[in-house]
């Protein structure tokens, strides 16, 4: 059936799958910027779909770290699909993506495949990624970091670095700033001023998210955007300065968003993002590469989290022409739909 916005939200709270990328919010950031979305759910299972209109009144269906689910239950999941089938099918969608939130295990891709869902050669969301364990207390945390991390946590306190949450719009505006500055610099695509914007505005008021910025001596050096719902949060946008980065303003503003999120109940910390590459290559590395996610993969190492890998994107196909001419002009254009 479909779900009232209300009624789905809670069913994510409750999930233990519950992910910020199916909540109804996330559906409504993603509707302000050419999406639409639909969720169909019964109680115990469910999908968030967002739907991308193409040409020819065709429509590409897309599940974002979803559908949330028992995957060890195909009999149930199969009654999901069906569900998923009948709403892609009377939207004219040419395939179902889905990226579920499971651990690329060959039990869950072979799930998948029974199905009828093939993996796909398009990703949205980043496969690979580090995990902070928030368990414990505070100096525990900081136990399972590597010393150079603690020490620059400290060290920007002591060089007078200020942090503290976003109190008003015009502070999120200069977040944004900071963010186009970052990426120019880091030569990473970042979204439209609007879109940070409409992501705290949709989550803040909730307590879903919270936006830390740091400071010295009145100026900007650093903001991180976190996100939590359940026992889980995730990092998503992260800027800093050119200025003062011996202050390492950065680790602060993290360190706070950690603690933040450690106080709303969440018990992991998602990092969201790193080279997809097995330990011993990221590890070898690192140290030369700066490209893609190589980046910041140097910076979020350092919180002593777990590398995880998902299963990945899973295509059911509807029309093999219109997925076929979907893929060739991903190809063309060299970027995703996101």
């Amino acid at each position: 059936m479909v779900c009232s916005p209300e009624e789905w939200d809670q069913f994510v709270r409750k999930n233990p799958h519950g992910h910020i990328l199916q909540t109804a919010a996330w559906g409504q950031l993603k509707s302000a910027f050419g999406w639409s979305v639909e969720t169909v759910c019964d109680g115990e299972r469910g999908a968030l779909v967002l739907f991308r209109r193409l040409p020819f009144g065709l429509s590409l269906a897309y599940v974002p770290r979803g559908p949330l689910a028992d995957w060890n239950q195909a009999a149930d999941l199969g009654k999901l699909v069906d569900a998923l089938d009948k709403l892609c099918r009377a939207r004219n969608a040419i395939c179902l993506k889905l990226e579920p939130d499971l651990p690329d295990i060959p039990a869950f891709a072979g799930t998948l495949a029974t199905l009828g869902f093939q993996p796909s050669p398009h990703t949205i969301q980043p496969r690979r990624t580090i995990v902070v364990n928030l368990a414990g207390q505070e100096r525990e945390i900081l136990g399972r970091m590597k010393p150079k991390t603690r020490y620059n946590i400290g060290l920007a306190g002591k060089k007078a670095v200020t942090v503290r949450a976003a109190q008003s719009l015009a502070e999120v505006g200069d977040f944004t700033t900071l963010m186009r500055e970052t990426g120019q610099r880091d030569n990473f695509g970042v979204h439209s001023p609007e879109y940070y914007l409409q992501a705290y505005q949709l989550f803040q008021p909730s307590g879903q998210a919270q936006l830390f910025l740091t400071h010295y001596e009145g100026q900007l050096l650093a903001g991180v955007m976190v996100f939590a719902v359940g026992k889980r949060a995730w990092y998503f946008y992260g800027a800093s300065s050119s200025a003062e980065r011996p202050r390492m303003a950065p680790y602060q503003a993290q360190w706070e968003a950690m603690r933040w999120a450690k106080s709303r109940g969440a018990l992991v910390y998602d990092l969201w993002g790193i080279p997809d590459e097995d330990d011993g290559f990221l590890e070898s590395d690192f140290e030369q590469r700066r490209d893609g996610l190589w980046g910041v993969y140097r910076f979020k190492r350092g919180w002593g989290g777990q590398v995880v890998r998902t299963v990945g994107a899973w295509d059911r196909v509807y029309s093999p022409i219109g997925y076929q001419l979907y893929l060739a002009y991903l190809k063309l254009r060299g970027a995703a739909f996101a």
